[in-house]
């Protein structure tokens, strides 16, 4: 049975909510699922007066752990069409992983949220998918076997490139139902694909 890491940075709360649909999903084919969120890097009363979303209850990663998982699902707000610079400094401390390959083979994929609907999610899915290719991970994003992506009914996330959400412009959208069932989607088929090349 497939070893799945969901790996996050949220200050809102609408990728936390993505992580979650995300493990849901990969729990569903019997996966093992751990979800962590990388370390803030915002001082706590910096991070208190701008409302971050401060009582998540994912444990924090550490790089080290990356190694031992099977798939690694990354997920990261947008912060003009890239991730986050907390997700960034997470990443650039895993040096010593990649001059090992550590990582290489395993399964990777991304999930993005975005303000407005052409915020940038497809480039930010970009920015995070592209890191994990440097570690040597096989990517699986969300096809359109997720059709609830192709819907016009709505505003909604989604792209074959990783499940997406959009928060609005003043953060107060939380993920719809067909964003959290492409995010599930997602972790599904990621937690499938190692299961297929681990198990």
């Amino acid at each position: 049975m497939a070893k799945v890491l969901v790996l996050y940075y949220s200050s809102y709360g609408h990728i936390e909510a993505m992580a979650s649909a995300i493990a849901e999903g990969a729990r569903a084919t019997g996966a093992i699922v751990d979800i962590r969120r990388v370390p803030e890097t915002v001082p706590a009363e910096v991070a208190k007066n701008a409302h971050f979303k401060v009582d998540q209850l994912a444990p924090v990663a550490t790089v080290d752990e990356l190694e031992h998982y099977d798939a690694i699902i990354v997920g990261s707000p947008t912060r003009f069409g890239r991730v986050s610079s907390q997700l960034a400094a997470f990443l650039d401390q895993a040096g010593g992983l990649w001059a090992r390959g550590a990582l290489n083979g395993k399964v990777g994929g991304a999930f993005t949220s975005t303000a407005t609907q052409h915020g940038g999610q497809e480039v930010t899915l970009f920015s995070i998918i592209t890191n994990l290719m440097h570690f040597g991970l096989t990517i699986v994003g969300l096809p359109y076997s997720f059709q609830g992506q192709m819907s016009l009914d709505e505003i909604v996330g989604g792209s074959p490139y990783g499940a997406t959400t959009i928060a609005g412009a003043d953060g107060s959208r939380q993920p719809s139902e067909i964003e959290l069932a492409g995010a599930r989607h997602q972790g599904e088929l990621i937690a499938q694909t190692a299961a297929k090349l681990f198990g």
